[in-house]
């Protein structure tokens, strides 16, 4: 075969999940029958790469014959035999697998700079991240640079952290440096717990080397010998990837005694969580690396002053390190040219919920919330009418559809009551309850809290309990604006960002759907139709065929009727599972 032939699978969690290794197995099969040893020819490759993005088709495949990219897909491995046939033996690609429906507008209206190698290299391959320029920021920093020309360069770029804060990276490095310590600690945030996030995750998993990279510029530039990734158990891809990844940094010398002959040493160790969402938290994270229970402490002092083993500590998350090489490889001036003027850069976002498209996407701040549903996003599923975006995690907000045109940036976001978080972002549509959600949320910080101060431990449980009582259809008067007071009690008061943000999906769906409220406590009803306890069912007779399709499917034997006669529904037998409403052909029943 004298062709140049490279097939790329997603081997991301998701694409695994969808039997990318299974995908993997089958080229290597239909090459081999065909006399290709893709693991050893030299014109053909087939190899993993991280997550594409674009999670809801996998498994994707790449295939790239003498330069000419085609992306299939939904791939199994059924189907791999005729791609080698026809498309990379016969020259014809296969037309019904390629993407369509929106992959073009998905990709090609985001900015990418850290995905801009996830999907495309093979994450435990070192070669191919130094073929990509990788580790040309090390080698720059270490050999031409001073640690206070590194921290400038950060400073001038604009980068604040990813992880939620928003802090700006380089002053936070530089107060690290005027503690006179000789013994300081980078840590990397990767104890991604907010229910739908997945961008840390997907970046190790895809290019672990540049989280790396960014630790070892950051130790540089702070005067650190030791750093720690704190990465959740739960992440066992990332993890087992990461590992490789510093065991063949070492090897190659970019990482342990002397690094690339310089005098700098710096090694990193791997602290596994165990799901603790508190950890998430700066000074809880410290203390469960020392061995100790994760519990908040008061600040100050900072942790740059005393963090880890009372030792100056920078933490960053994920994405605020692997930004770094990139910036010090390409300039503070080239990062700086995207996003706004108080908020630079890309952000990384897991777009998930109501949407057609769901993924991993990169965007520049202040792009328009508008753009990623709609252009990126394609849209709502179903073609049902967008409703509210929730940004931030369980400590963010929910900002309406009316507010659709809001830029994703620190300062936007945090106007409309809402903030920026790690990146998750969740699309509602018209039948999602907005009471219900600030319930799900409340119910997720509330089991979270480490229950160290008593603003967190108590106010949470006292807020949930309102709200589940607003949905079981037992509200009171003044429901609504004691969940207001004692919102800003638990924010006020708490210890940590925990108890300071949790109150948020509360404020914000008061804030803009008070109504929903009210309906819930004044008229008992539940206007999107998703409060169990304040549903009804009942059958509209003139519709109705009585073609028993809804008592056949009735687990509690509640409705009842003669064959083409009309039914009706015993209300006191009803345990309203909606099986009747979701069976019936002729929309006979409803719901309210």
């Amino acid at each position: 075969m004298n062709k140049d032939v490279s097939i790329k699978v997603c081997m991301g969690t998701g694409g695994i999940a969808a039997g990318g290794g299974e995908v993997m197995a089958a080229f290597d099969r239909a090459l081999t029958q065909r006399g290709i040893q893709a693991s050893v020819e030299k014109h053909c490759s087939v190899h993993q790469v991280g997550c594409r993005g674009f999670c809801a088709r996998d498994v994707l495949v790449d295939v790239i014959v003498d330069g000419a990219k085609a992306t299939y897909e939904y791939i199994k491995p059924d189907m791999v035999e005729k791609i080698v046939s026809e498309h990379i033996v016969s020259g014809t690609p296969v037309a019904e697998w390629l993407v369509k429906d929106g992959y073009d507008d998905f990709h090609n209206k985001q900015v990418k700079v850290l995905l801009a190698d996830c999907g495309e290299l093979d994450p435990e391959d070192i070669n191919a991240y130094i073929n990509r320029k990788g580790y040309e920021a090390t080698r720059k920093v270490l050999t031409t640079m001073t640690p206070r020309e590194t921290i400038d360069e950060v400073k001038a770029s604009g980068l604040r952290g990813r992880g939620g804060a928003g802090f700006p990276t380089g002053v936070k490095w530089e107060s690290a440096t005027k503690v006179d310590e000789p013994i300081k600690y980078i840590i990397c945030n990767a104890d991604e717990g907010d229910p739908g996030a997945f961008m840390d995750r997907a970046i190790i998993e895809g290019n672990p080397h540049a989280l790396i990279e960014g630790m070892i510029i950051g130790a540089f530039a702070i005067g650190s010998h030791k750093g720690y990734v704190y990465i959740r158990a739960e992440y066992p891809l990332a993890v087992d990837r990461l590992r490789k990844a510093i065991v063949d940094a070492k090897a190659a010398g970019y990482l342990g005694e002397n690094i690339l002959g310089t005098g700098f040493d710096f090694d990193i160790k791997i602290n596994l969580g165990a799901g603790a969402f508190v950890c998430g938290e700066s000074t809880a994270l410290m203390r469960s690396i020392e061995g100790r229970r994760g519990m908040p402490r008061p600040t100050p002092p900072r942790s740059t002053e005393k963090g880890l083993y009372d030792k100056p500590t920078v933490l960053n998350n994920v994405e605020t390190l692997a930004n770094v090489p990139y910036i010090i490889r390409n300039g503070a001036a080239w990062f700086a040219a995207y996003g706004t003027e108080k908020s630079k850069g890309t952000k990384v976002v897991a777009l998930t919920g109501k949407i057609k498209n769901p993924g991993l996407i990169e965007i520049p701040m202040g792009v328009p919330l508008r753009q990623i549903v709609y252009d990126i996003g394609g849209g709502i599923e179903g073609g049902k009418r967008l409703k509210a975006v929730q940004s931030g995690g369980p400590s963010g907000g929910c900002i309406p559809v009316e507010l659709i045109d809001t830029p994703v940036d620190f300062e936007s976001l945090a106007k409309v009551g809402s903030i920026m978080g790690s990146g998750g972002m969740v699309v509602l549509d018209e039948t999602d309850c907005m009471v219900n959600v600030a319930k799900y949320f409340l119910k997720f910080t509330e089991s979270e809290s480490c229950g160290k101060c008593i603003p967190c431990r108590i106010g949470t449980k006292r807020l949930l309990e309102i709200l589940t009582r607003i949905t079981e259809g037992k509200g009171r008067e003044g429901d609504i604006e004691l969940l207001e007071s004692l919102s800003y009690d638990v924010m006020a008061s708490s210890l940590c960002g925990l108890g300071q943000s949790a109150p948020n999906p509360i404020m914000s769906t008061i804030r803009y759907y008070r109504d929903e409220y009210e309906a819930h406590i004044y008229e008992k009803r539940c206007p999107a139709g998703v409060c169990k306890d304040l549903l009804s069912y009942s059958i509209v007779e003139e519709f109705c065929k009585g073609c028993t399709a809804c008592s056949r499917v009735c687990p509690a034997g509640a409705i009842i009727g003669e064959k083409k006669k009309p039914h009706k529904i015993i209300q006191d037998m009803c345990i309203k599972c909606g099986a009747c409403f979701e069976t019936c052909k002729f929309k006979s029943i409803r719901k309210g």
